[in-house]
């Protein structure tokens, strides 16, 4: 059983990871438009592929996916995971199943609004947003939402081009200069990850973590502590089922007064899944279940609170 990871860049935890779990059954391929990705050289066998824009780049993934008998492909990166749900059949024809959400499911992820607007349809707590600021002004007039707000990118990652903003003159400022942004209130409260899968066969999440971000660095989580809250597991296994996802799923979540917030959903794995990996939280072992037509057993909340995650550099040489 042979396991195809797309752009791989900088996540050699997740390919160590997979390498551990397919020992003496598979092997782990990697994939990246770039040989100085580090976590290609962690793999069992490494492909460098044009760029994800390239017309060439689906036909090159799908070849290595028929030529190496590739079980199953995920990758790494926002902009691709809308691809592999695209394509989807073209991958299970030949052979290769997709880990990855339905394309509408992805492509709301993607869509902060549309997101936001999921979530006050089906009665989850939001953060309140406008995309359109003339509505957003008649709230602050109304004393509905208030400065400070974050002006944000409808669709984006990584923490580019979000701003802190406390007058009308900026709001109108990175509308200006930038296009498809919407306004979101500042929410002052304790910042959450969840990591979390959704077994492929029977649909149930039957895997949460959830940690408490003590710090980030380019949109990643790079310190964190793991906890355990029962209300917040029935929030996310309530959220995940609603919505429909499977496979793997990041959310952020903000706990306010008591009361949690869902924020973003990022569908793959987060750059803080080691910290569930390292815990007992064991996802690439259930992916490989599901691959062998197992369900998983749900191990909700089995995992140990206040266990530390510290992120810290590291560097590989190639000669």
């Amino acid at each position: 059983m042979n396991i195809l990871i797309l752009s791989c860049g900088t996540r050699n935890k997740i390919v160590q990871y997979f390498k551990k779990e397919l020992e003496g059954i598979g092997k782990v391929y990697a994939t990246d438009c770039s040989p100085l990705a580090p976590a290609l050289y962690d793999a069992d066998q490494y492909f460098i592929v044009p760029r994800m824009d390239h017309q060439d780049y689906l036909s090159t993934i799908l070849a290595i996916c028929k030529n190496n008998d590739v079980k199953a492909v995920f990758t790494l990166i926002d902009p691709e995971i809308s691809l592999l749900a695209k394509h989807r059949e073209e991958f299970l024809n030949v052979g290769t199943i997709p880990i990855v959400s339905d394309l509408e499911n992805v492509e709301m992820c993607f869509d902060k609004f549309s997101l936001n607007t999921f979530l006050v349809k089906n009665g989850f707590h939001s953060i309140k947003s406008y995309i359109d600021k003339e509505e957003f002004y008649r709230n602050v007039d109304a004393g509905v939402v208030d400065f400070p707000v974050f002006v944000k990118p409808v669709k984006g990652s990584a923490s580019i081009n979000i701003n802190k903003v406390t007058s009308k003159e900026e709001v109108e400022l990175l509308f200006k200069n930038y296009k498809n942004m919407m306004i979101q209130e500042f929410i002052d409260g304790v910042e959450i990850g969840a990591d979390v899968y959704i077994d492929l066969h029977s649909g149930e999440p039957v895997a949460i973590f959830t940690k408490e971000k003590l710090a980030m660095r380019a949109g990643e989580t790079d310190k964190s502590i793991s906890i355990k809250d029962e209300k917040l597991f029935d929030l996310i296994k309530d959220f995940v089922k609603v919505i429909g996802f499977r496979g793997i799923i990041d959310i952020d979540i903000f706990k306010v007064n008591g009361e949690y917030i869902i924020s973003e959903v990022n569908p793959r794995f987060g750059g803080g899944y080691p910290h569930a990996y390292e815990s007992g939280v064991n996802i690439p072992k259930m992916i490989v279940h599901n691959l062998h037509n197992q369900v998983n057993e749900n191990v909700i909340g089995r995992y140990e609170e206040r266990i530390r995650m510290m992120k810290y550099n590291e560097i590989k040489i190639i000669r």
